[in-house]
């Protein structure tokens, strides 16, 4: 059985139509079209929204959209940091051992975050 993520790195498609890149969708979210080719990602992202967020239950959950250069972006959740520090334009990779099948890729920052919040 393939999983979305390999040794380093993410599983996703690419549409053979239109050449849009997408992560785990059925049909392509540009023309609609299932005639979809899998690639392959080293994983490196860049987090274009973070926060916490509190829906649907009483635990708040860290989810960060994270932007990948093959031109596809989705939610995540972001470790390594407390929920408020993962900043806007900070750089992730996919966390070791994570278990996509399971329903959740989650990514790590590739570099700590800064103390001067506070300034």
């Amino acid at each position: 059985m393939q999983t979305e993520r390999e040794e380093t790195g993410l599983r996703y498609h690419r549409c053979r139509w239109c050449g849009t890149a997408s992560f785990r969708r059925l049909l392509c979210p540009v023309c609609a079209s299932s005639d979809l080719q899998s690639e392959h990602s080293d994983g490196l992202g860049v987090v274009v929204r973070s926060g916490v967020v509190h829906r649907y239950t009483e635990t708040a959950r860290n989810e960060s959209l994270v932007r990948l250069p093959e031109g596809f972006v989705f939610r995540c959740r972001v470790v390594g940091a407390a929920p408020h520090l993962v900043a806007v334009g900070a750089r992730v990779r996919p966390l070791a051992g994570g278990d996509p099948a399971a329903g959740e890729v989650v990514f790590e920052l590739c570099e700590p975050p800064r103390r001067d919040d506070w300034l």
